[in-house]
């Protein structure tokens, strides 16, 4: 985490919109964690919280979109020769296909709150090949939520619940 908020110190914005990408693909970066430090750091003025929004809102859009097209472009084949290797058979696959046909939607739109689940849906998404007008639709109602929850909880917390703590400062 000390990583992130140097990048987001050094990079600003742009930092908050690559490493939540990141996140979501699938790297070891604490998403909603640090949601709620940019939006500590916009409780603090180092930060402007309608563009924490949107960059945030961008790079979760950005990650899912991603991992869509990962997994439209490489997901069948991957599962189907290399899948075996960690549990996935063929069996398994069919019935996770079945499954996310039925209720793919909503494992997008919940996945966000959900860590792991969040990021294999777009993966999932695009190797069940749902249509991405779709996809992209549900993906931002579910970006659009998660951002505003997890901001707002930093936000809040830094106004309310630790008003005192000093902040660090960005040079972006």
């Amino acid at each position: 985490m000390d990583l992130a908020i140097e990048y987001i110190g050094r990079y600003g914005y742009i930092a908050i919109s690559g490493l939540l990408a990141l996140g979501i693909i699938g790297l070891p970066i604490p998403d909603e964690m640090l949601m709620i430090v940019v939006g500590y750091l916009a409780s603090k003025h180092v930060l402007h919280l309608p563009l924490v929004f949107l960059f945030s809102f961008v790079g979760s859009i950005g990650g899912m979109t991603i991992s869509y097209w990962i997994g439209r472009q490489l997901g069948s084949t991957l599962i189907v020769n290399y899948g075996k290797w960690v549990g996935l058979t063929v069996t398994r696959y069919e019935r996770i296909q079945q499954w996310f046909h039925r209720y793919g939607r909503w494992t997008v739109l919940f996945s966000y709150f959900i860590p792991g689940v969040r990021h294999a849906a777009g993966y999932i998404s695009g190797i069940s090949a749902m249509p991405f007008r779709y996809y992209v639709s549900i993906c931002a109602a579910g970006a659009l939520i998660w951002t505003v929850v997890f901001i707002s909880l930093g936000y809040f917390a830094g106004v309310h619940l630790l008003p005192g703590l000093p902040a660090l400062k960005t040079t972006g």
